[in-house]
C-alpha cells in the first residue's frame, strides 16, 4: 500500500498535494520498494509497476521530468514526458506537476484561488540558480497570494558541502549565512529548508510551511541518494481537482 506524506498546509479546496515514500512498491535490494524513477538503475519493469499503482491514486498520469538541477520550468499541458525541466505548473484541472527526489528538496505551490499549482526540484545547484524563483514567476500570481510546502529533505544535520556551495548562495544574499554551520577543515552544514524559505519570502511568498524532515536519517521511510548512491526516489505531486 502505497504511503504517503500529506502536507500540512492550508491549501484551498480542491488543491491536492503529496509525497510518496518508500512504501507500497515491488522494486527490490536498493530500490525497495516504490522507486518511481526509471533513470536509477532499477528494474524497468517493477518501474512500470510502481508507477501503475501510484497512477492508481491520481487523476492523470504525471508529468515526468527529465530533471538537471536547473531553472527551466515548463507548462504542463504542454509539455511531453521527459521534457529537461527542474520544474512545472499548470493551471489546468487533472494535470499532475511531478518533481523525483531523494535527497534535494521538492517545492509545491498553490495560489489562494486554488487555480494554478506548481512543483520544483531544488537541490542546490538549482535553489542558488533560482529555480524557485523561476517557478514563482511562472505561476504569473503575486508571491503574497501563493502558498509553498518544502517536502522531504535531506536535513541540516547531514547535508555536508563545500566552502563553494556556500559562497554560491551568499554571493546572492547574505542573509544565507545563517544557512550554515561550520563544521570544521573547510566544511559546512547547510539547511536546504532554510536556504529554501529565504528565497520564497525574498519574493513576498510569507507562508512557507513543510520541513523538518531528513530523507539521509530516515532510511525506513526515505531514499537518500547521499547515503546510498544506488537508490529509488519519491515523487511530490500537485494537482488542481
Amino acid at each position: 500500500m502505497i504511503e504517503w506524506v500529506i502536507p500540512h498546509w492550508p491549501a484551498p479546496a480542491g488543491v491536492r498535494a503529496y509525497t510518496t515514500t518508500r512504501a507500497g512498491g515491488v522494486s527490490a535490494g536498493a530500490y525497495a520498494a516504490l522507486n518511481l524513477a526509471a533513470h536509477v538503475g532499477d528494474d524497468p519493469a517493477a518501474v512500470e509497476e510502481n508507477r501503475r499503482r501510484l497512477r492508481t491514486q491520481l487523476p492523470a498520469e504525471p508529468l515526468w521530468l527529465s530533471q538537471v538541477h536547473g531553472t527551466t520550468v515548463v507548462r504542463a499541458e504542454d509539455a511531453v514526458e521527459g521534457v529537461a525541466a527542474d520544474a512545472a505548473f499548470t493551471r489546468r484541472a487533472g494535470r499532475v506537476c511531478a518533481v523525483l527526489t531523494a535527497d534535494c528538496l521538492p517545492v509545491l505551490l498553490c495560489n489562494d484561488a486554488g487555480t494554478v499549482v506548481a512543483a520544483a526540484h531544488a537541490g542546490w545547484r538549482g535553489l542558488a540558480g533560482g529555480v524557485v524563483e523561476a517557478a514563482v514567476r511562472a505561476t504569473n500570481e503575486p508571491p503574497a497570494r501563493l502558498l509553498a510546502w518544502l517536502g522531504p529533505a535531506i536535513g541540516p544535520q547531514a547535508f555536508e558541502v563545500g566552502a563553494e556551495v556556500r559562497a554560491a548562495f551568499l554571493a546572492h544574499s547574505p542573509e544565507a549565512a545563517a544557512a550554515f554551520a561550520a563544521k570544521g577543515n573547510g566544511k559546512w552544514l547547510a539547511d536546504l529548508y532554510r536556504l529554501a524559505e529565504l528565497r520564497l519570502r525574498g519574493l513576498g511568498v510569507e507562508r512557507v510551511f513543510g520541513g523538518g524532515f531528513c530523507t539521509f536519517n530516515e532510511a525506513e521511510r526515505f531514499y537518500s541518494y547521499r547515503r546510498e548512491k544506488a537508490t529509488g526516489r519519491m515523487a511530490s505531486l500537485i494537482w488542481r481537482e
